[in-house]
């Protein structure tokens, strides 16, 4: 892997040498736009809406609609704007990792300290293991100022990136309903067929199928055999009332 970020994680006086690498990567097919006539590639292009003429790169310029006109901006607007540039993964304060809504989550990266056998390094894995806390940081990425959470993934410091509190919109508009009843004995019910699916989380028993599945196709099609369909069977409840239906799924077996 080759390192993205390159600086320091601090928390009070430590300083960490660290380097951060992706710790995703996409799984999903690349496919290219083709024109359906003669299978050639498709090309965007910059084009003035006036003119309808293709706009060279060294003229375009961005803009930001202000009160019907565009207020453009340049390098320097951008710069003045940014946060300060520093190569400093600085934690603020340490948090219940099991607050941060998973809405906040956006990307991941590992951590890899600068020299082997980094005791500072180890010492904050395993505070943070024990105290089963989270460090809430900023740093920059990109230009960009980040909001993220370090925590430990076995031996290894992980630094999330999380949104911050106005990328998240509210549910005012939301029509959810509060005068929903629920008696005690469906929600019993409900609660036990909770316990019955619960299991430990291991991400690793659920894979892509839709991607190689998609793969097969292709691969077939280029042979010139048609692809097979599946057909969805839902299962269908044999009763409208929301008690029975818990409890035909709770003498239901998982998997059948």
């Amino acid at each position: 892997m080759r390192s993205i970020w390159k600086g320091s994680l601090g928390f009070g006086l430590v300083s960490i040498p660290v380097k951060l690498y992706s710790a995703v990567q996409d799984s999903s097919l690349d496919f290219d736009m083709l024109d359906s006539r003669d299978h050639a590639r498709i090309r965007y292009q910059r084009v003035n809406e006036n003119t309808h003429k293709e706009v060279p790169y060294d003229k375009i310029v961005k803009g930001y609609k202000l009160n019907d006109d565009y207020v453009v901006m340049d390098d320097h607007d951008f710069e003045a704007a940014a946060p300060e540039k520093n190569k400093v993964i600085e934690i603020e304060s340490f948090v219940n990792i099991a607050d941060v809504n998973p809405m906040f989550y956006e990307t991941s990266y590992y951590t890899e300290p600068d020299t082997k056998n980094n005791k500072a390094y180890a010492l904050l894995v395993q505070a943070l293991i024990k105290s089963k806390k989270a460090g809430l940081a900023r740093f920059v990425l990109r230009s960009t100022e980040s909001l993220c959470i370090v925590y430990p993934v076995e031996n290894i410091l992980v630094v999330t990136r999380i949104r911050f509190g106005q990328e998240i919109r509210g549910t005012g508009e939301l029509n959810i309903g509060t005068d929903v009843a629920i008696s005690k004995k469906e929600l019993g019910v409900g609660l036990a067929l909770i316990n019955q699916y619960a299991e430990q989380f291991d991400v690793s028993k659920f894979k892509d199928d839709y991607n190689d599945e998609l793969l097969k196709i292709i691969k077939a099609k280029s042979k010139g055999k048609q692809a097979t369909v599946k057909k969805l069977k839902p299962q269908k409840a044999t009763s409208d009332d929301l008690y029975e239906q818990l409890m035909q799924s709770l003498n239901t077996k998982k998997g059948t």
